[in-house]
This record gives structure tokens, sequence and C-alpha cells, in this order.
């Protein structure tokens, strides 16, 4: 679809850990191009934030554009974000940032801001689901484990903008721990994180894997598309270890249909998209083993399809209902005479 330069558009951008992902879409929410860069968190916070700029800018320019073609941004960060301000994205070096108010200065156009994976949710539910399903959980496996909730058709945050922070679900009290999560919690056990951290365990205990060779005694850099190569070439380790995963997935799953009872429950993430041929069979299995007979009736538990495209649709889905529900500056209310004397 051509970009027209008179033509007014969104941008979704979704930001992770290791890259920065933009989307350029129409007012349809046709996804038109899309943009990838680097986060470089290690260099810290005002960097990362320099990079969401320069990702943003460059798409914009190489499309022919200019950001007063655009009429809103929608930003996805992982942390609890509160009125434009995020906490705990340890990750991204920010903690009670005001992410909102230095983009919105950076762009000169509107900003809107939410966790990364309740727009991911957002823009699973609306643009694969097409709105149907009432209530939808999406949970996501990746370098950590998030999620989100739809509730009655709609975002659900919470009294304290935290709901759906499934990774911190403790299946194990006595588990591993990761830096930034409850021992035993989702995160520690069933992200990549969690995976890896298991792994380089059992190695130091003695146990064998081909990623030693491919990766070195330490295993530095182990990504998703390894433990995919191992699970290939039948690695007894990784396979032990990527079903364990699974299983406690499964039992986190099972506490959130026991809790709220989705129609769907949708996976998502970089340790889904490369391992769910393996993991989705024993998630479903574990969760319908934890859950009271009947429980998992008519519910489904699915891969979303929109793999990383999902997080950059949901926040462009957010920057286009927040301008339906700002007022036109300049707008006046129309009222009839009789709806006059009744407001005095």
């Amino acid at each position: 679809m051509a970009v027209k330069s008179t033509g007014k558009y969104y941008l979704g951008i979704d930001v992770g850990g290791t890259k920065i992902l933009a989307g350029l879409f129409d007012k349809s929410l046709n996804l038109l191009a899309k943009w990838k860069i680097k986060t470089k968190a290690g260099r810290g916070g005002d960097v990362v934030i320099d990079r969401i700029v320069r990702a943003a800018r460059e798409l914009v320019a190489d499309n022919g554009l200019r950001m007063a073609n655009i009429q809103g941004v929608g930003l996805g960060v992982p942390g609890i974000v509160i009125k434009g301000r995020v906490y705990n994205a340890y990750n991204l070096h920010w903690d009670e940032v005001s992410i909102q108010s230095v983009l919105r200065r950076r762009f000169r156009v509107p900003v809107v801001v939410d966790n990364d994976c309740n727009l991911f949710t957002l823009g699973i539910h609306r643009v694969e689901y097409r709105s149907k399903p009432s209530t939808m959980a999406g949970a996501f496996l990746g370098t950590g484990f998030g999620g989100g909730l739809i509730i009655n058709g709609e975002l659900f945050r919470g009294h304290n903008f935290a709901a759906g922070e499934f990774g911190q679900i403790t299946i194990d009290k006595n588990g591993l721990k990761t830096a930034h999560s409850f021992r035993g919690s989702l995160e520690s056990l069933a992200s990549r994180t969690g995976i890896v951290r298991a792994l380089r365990k059992a190695v130091l205990e003695g146990e064998k894997t081909m990623l030693q060779d491919e990766l070195g005694a330490h295993l530095t850099g182990v990504r998703s598309r390894h433990l995919r190569m191992a699970l290939d070439e039948q690695d007894p380790l990784i396979k032990r270890i990527v079903k364990q995963a699974a299983q406690d997935t499964g039992i986190g799953i099972a506490a959130i249909v026991s809790a709220f009872g989705p129609e769907y429950v949708v996976l998502n993430g970089g340790v889904i998209e490369a391992l769910h041929k393996e993991m989705l069979p024993v998630i479903r299995k574990t969760a319908e083993a934890h859950v009271l007979p009947g429980t998992m009736e008519g519910i489904h538990i699915q891969v979303s399809k929109l793999g990383d495209d999902g997080g950059i649709y949901g926040a462009a889905i957010l920057a286009r209902d927040e301008q339906s529900r700002t007022p036109i500056k300049g707008a006046k209310k129309k009222t009839t005479k009789r709806a006059k004397n009744i407001e005095r």
C-alpha cells in the first residue's frame, strides 16, 4: 500500500531489552512499513530514549514523510506504566521515568505509553482475533515472562496498573531465582533467562549438551534459536529442561484459567515462536491436569500468528484510540436551546 506524503499516519513502537521495532500504520491500521534497530540498553537509559527517537524518525523519513504526518505515537515498554511514567523497567535502566512527556517534547506529536505485554495482548485481540473473545489472556515467553488481560472486550490493567504480571506467579517456592523475579516464579523458571539458568546449573553439575561445543563451556549468548537447534538434534538435556519449562508454564496457565476463565489463552514471545512444537502439547496437558474437572472445556490455548508485530499493532491501536477520545481543540459542544436551559 502506497504511502502518501499528504496522508496521516500512526506509529507503533515496541521497546525490548535487545531491539526496538517501529511500525508505520495508516488510519485503518494497515501496517505499511517496519523499522528495527538495536536497543543498546547497556549504554544507559538516556541512550534507549535516543534510540527510540532514532527508530521513529528513520522509519518516517524512509517513507518520505515528516513527523507532521504522524497523528499519534503508541509505545510499549517492559515495566509498569502509570500516567505515562514507567516503573521497574530494569532491562532499560529506567525507573520512574516520565517517558511520555519526554517523547512528546522530542516528537512534538501526541504520545501514549503502556506495558509492552498489554499492547501485545491488545494487538492480538483486535487484529488476529478481530475483537471477538470477550475474555482473553496473553502470555509472553521471551527474555522474561509477561502477560495481559482482556475482560469484557477491554484491556484490563487493574487497580495498580500491574494486572497481567503472570511472570511473578510462584510455581516452586524453592526454585531458581533470576535477577528481577521472585524465587520459583514463572519468569524465573520458564522464560529464556530461566531456561538458560537451569541449563548452566545442570552443566556445572556435570551434565553435557551439544551447545557447549557451539557456545563454549560457559554457554555464553544462548538464544532461542540455539535451543531450537539442540532440540532438532535431540539433545537430551535441552529436551528435559524445555519440557520442565513447558510444565511450569502449564501450571501457571492453569492458575490464570482458574482465576479468570478466559475463552482464549494466547501464547507469544521468542521462546514460544522457536519451541512451540515441543512446548504447546505439554502446556495444554499440564494446564488441564491442574484445574478442576471440566474447567478447560471451551477454553483454547493457542500460539499467536502475529509474532513480533503484535506489539506494534497494539501500540498503534492505543494511539488511534487515544486520539479518538481526545476532543479537537476549538470544537464547541452543540446543545439545543432546551438543553441550554436545563444546564442553567
